[in-house]
């Protein structure tokens, strides 16, 4: 059973990285041993999962990981890394941010603690802030609302019974959005004009600037990717097949922008209590 997470991945095309990784990526993309999109999940939670079951538990791994998932379209190879290692280390600092060291001890002894810490530390001092790019973002339990804004309706690629979506891009079953970057970018910055204009400055303001300045990061060319990940298994089919999140958030925003305020606020409320009603399952006994 996969982790109820769900993800947000930018690809980028292999001119946006330097001629080594490059060359490095194009021939992990003719590697016959590489996880495959249909078990890349599958084998990136089997390594965390081996990590912290060890003795004494590893909470990142000693070296960034090989791997990155794929897409190709029009012959144009697109990469986006896994970067296990430093996701790791920023979920880490978040959690030593958040968890009383007595409890937090109940996870990963002090001394393993220090020590990832002190990694990390050494990792920022070497690279800076650029460094500290990723190119997936997760979130358990939901999808963040700031998520559904970069992407369409017609962007939707439902997958259920082992189908494919065009493309052939996983035979498990999910639900996932696909854009270029620069449909993106515009949808975000309308999104966060309208937003700003007609309710002013709010939190959901603030996560959908967050959102839109980190799409700025990266190469203009690249692709953005919702994957609804595990969270596909707090949900049966018929929920799948009515969730239009992406259409209905983008339908509140056209109401908010032409005036209509109790059509905003009806599709506002739809995606809200939705989501609210999965996430309510994590603290569910």
């Amino acid at each position: 059973m996969l982790p109820y997470a769900a993800y947000l991945r930018v690809y980028e095309p292999l001119v946006a990285f330097s001629p080594a990784e490059r060359a490095s990526w194009a021939a992990y993309a003719e590697a016959t041993d590489r996880p495959r999109r249909a078990s890349a999940l599958h084998a990136e939670h089997g390594e965390a999962v081996r990590r912290l079951l060890g003795v004494s538990p590893a909470p990142a791994p000693a070296q960034e990981s090989p791997n990155a998932y794929l897409r190709r379209v029009d012959d144009v190879l697109y990469v986006c890394p896994w970067q296990s290692r430093l996701r790791s280390w920023l979920a880490f600092s978040r959690l030593r941010g958040t968890t009383p060291p007595k409890l937090m001890e109940r996870f990963v002894p002090a001394a393993v603690a220090e020590q990832t810490a002190d990694d990390f530390d050494r990792f920022k001092r070497r690279g800076g802030s650029a460094a500290l790019r990723t190119h997936i973002r997760s979130s358990t339990w939901h999808v963040p609302t700031s998520w559904f804004i970069p992407f369409d309706g017609n962007e939707r690629w439902l997958v259920i019974d082992g189908e494919n979506p065009p493309g052939g891009t996983t035979t498990t079953r999910n639900l996932i959005y696909v854009t270029s970057m620069a449909h993106a970018r515009r949808r975000s910055a309308r999104a966060l004009q309208i937003i700003r204009r007609q309710v002013g400055e709010v939190a959901v303001a603030a996560d959908v600037e967050d959102v839109a300045r980190w799409l700025e990061e990266f190469h203009p060319h690249s692709l953005v990717e919702l994957d609804y990940g595990g969270i596909v298994n707090l949900m049966d089919d018929d929920e799948l097949q009515g969730d239009e999140s992406v259409a209905e958030l983008a339908a509140a925003l056209t109401g908010l922008e032409k005036g209509e305020e109790d059509l905003a606020f009806a599709m506002y409320q739809r995606v809200i209590l939705r989501w609210r009603s999965i996430q309510l399952l994590e603290s569910a006994n």
